[in-house]
């Protein structure tokens, strides 16, 4: 059976929860939680499994998968029905500039070992912490708001879900969470809406998830 450990609030867990349901692939959620006895992604037996210590990890046929973007990458090539990528190359392209915004640009310098290090390392109080989530999100947002205003549709690209949709409505209840004010991002805020209205993305939700609390 294929398996996705997973955390209920990694936004990098949740975008391949997303495309899993999208493409309607059944799997078992293996929880990892990432705080609990110092991060039970530390522990040894994760780290044979994933030595780069992080979720989502995805076991499919034999294959132990990290990295969140390679996995869609994966799924979207072992399971190319619903197609996750649009069929036309310069499409395509535009979609993959959205997802390496966000899981290259936003998330990177706001995932859950950057803020540890803010606080245990440098010593920075919540609400420092806090105001260095909310400029580095809003930076990236602000970016796909310019991107996608011209050419969306229900979603970012058109009326179907895309790689760009599961990546971009995690980052949106990563910005939620912090209290971002998002009155700035109408294209951004109308997508997310949109998504969480449809059956996969709700299902992929973090309060839908085994291990929420």
């Amino acid at each position: 059976m294929r398996q996705l450990y997973s955390y209920f609030r990694s936004s990098a867990a949740y975008r391949v929860r997303i495309a899993l349901h999208l493409k309607g692939l059944a799997f078992d959620t293996i929880p990892v939680h990432l705080l609990r006895n110092g991060g039970e992604q530390h522990s040894s037996q994760y780290r044979a499994l994933n030595p780069s210590e992080l979720v989502p990890t995805l076991v499919d046929e034999g294959l132990n998968l990290g990295q969140s973007v390679a996995i869609l990458e994966y799924l979207e090539e072992a399971y190319p029905i619903p197609a996750l990528l649009p069929s036309d190359l310069t499409q395509r392209a535009l979609v993959r500039s959205v997802v390496q915004t966000i899981a290259c640009d936003i998330h990177p310098l706001n995932n859950l070992r950057v803020l540890q290090y803010l606080e245990n390392t440098l010593r920075q109080d919540e609400a420092t912490r806090a105001t260095w989530y909310r400029h580095w999100v809003t930076r990236g947002l602000e970016s796909l708001e310019n991107l996608l205003s011209p050419v969306s549709g229900e979603l970012c690209f058109g009326n179907q879900p895309t790689l760009a949709d599961c990546c971009l409505i995690p980052q949106m209840a990563n910005a939620r969470r912090f209290n971002t004010p998002l009155d700035a991002f109408p294209t951004l805020v109308r997508i997310d809406a949109h998504c969480r209205s449809l059956s996969a993305f709700a299902a992929a939700a973090p309060e839908h998830q085994p291990d929420f609390v």
